[in-house]
């Protein structure tokens, strides 16, 4: 009788972003670590961030952190928020839908007119609102993957209005990766709105990771316009002031923004705000720019209301 071969199964994809996203924390992975409390590996505990983006950091905790027991995640922008829902509930729909606009862009490959067409026709339709959710999100993954720099931004109408870009054949249906992000979202509440919402949902012993639009460096560095509104000095004022009753409630964070001092070294904007708080200067990579020999090495900050040698306490 011939032997049965056996084989192993493959290994379980790790869930990653699905998204390419101005300011996504990847490089940072490694301060943010270095940065948690000291305990934290070994507390059950919720994850909380309310500015979620592509989620680097929310996927990074997903995969490494045994005990979280769940996290919560939130987002202003409606569009991005379907996407992480579409993929919790409806994976394979998603895919199927997927796959039709990777193949279709794909045999356009030779031909930019046809190709440029194509691009601002879905485009159009993404911007009328009006598919289902699972094909909203098929279109917003589908720009993300095909519009110039991956860029998200929206104008005071709230139209996605970012070029195409160059790419020739880009991946637009990442099948194992949906599956593994649709895995681990299961275990994620997902909000969309006002980030001081996020308080309802955390637990006795809970940890927060914000990362807010970034105040920019400068008047042509400014991408927070991924939702419709702005997010000004007014805002990042709210956001200490929420910061300061989590600290106040016994939850632990920690933030990152950008380091508007080491651009102008007379502006203590964050400094003199977080004036009570750790404030950590780190190294980050920004590769999104519309001029390459601006993009490179550069500090970013990273801000807790903890030394990082103390541990994750209960509430």
């Amino acid at each position: 009788m011939a032997k049965l071969k056996v084989t192993e199964s493959p290994k379980a994809k790790i869930a990653k972003p699905f998204l390419k996203w101005a300011g996504g924390k990847t490089q940072l992975i490694a301060s943010i670590e270095s940065a948690l409390p000291k305990d934290i590996h070994n507390q059950k505990f919720t994850y909380i961030e309310p500015f979620v983006g592509s989620g680097a950091v929310l996927f990074w905790m997903l995969n490494n952190f045994p005990t979280l027991e769940k996290a919560v995640i939130n987002d202003i922008n409606e569009d991005l928020i379907n996407a992480y829902r579409v993929i919790a509930s409806q994976p394979q729909e998603l895919i199927s839908i997927l796959r039709e606009l990777q193949a279709e862009y794909h045999t356009l490959e030779n031909n930019e007119e046809k190709k440029k067409l194509y691009y601002y026709e879905k485009r159009d339709l993404y911007n009328t609102r009006e598919t289902n959710k699972s094909t909203q999100a098929a279109l917003f993954i589908f720009l993300n993957r095909t519009c110039f720099n991956g860029l998200y931004r929206v104008n005071s109408r709230n139209l996605f209005n970012v070029p195409m870009g160059s790419y020739k054949l880009p991946t637009i249906c990442d099948e194992p990766n949906i599956l593994a992000v649709s895995e681990v979202l299961q275990k994620v509440e997902i909000m969309s709105g006002d980030y001081t919402k996020t308080l309802e949902h955390a637990g006795n012993i809970s940890f927060f990771y914000f990362d807010p639009p970034y105040k920019p460096l400068s008047n042509t560095s400014n991408f927070n316009s991924y939702a419709k509104g702005e997010f000004g000095d007014e805002e990042q004022i709210r956001l200490r002031d929420f910061c300061t009753k989590l600290s106040k409630l016994g939850f632990k964070w920690i933030l990152s923004n950008s380091d508007v001092r080491g651009h102008d070294l007379n502006n203590h904007f964050f400094d003199e705000l977080f004036k009570d708080y750790v404030i950590s200067r780190v190294k980050a990579t920004r590769m999104i720019n519309a001029h390459a020999a601006k993009r490179g090495e550069l500090n970013e900050l990273l801000i807790s209301n903890y030394s990082h040698e103390q541990a994750l306490q209960t509430a």
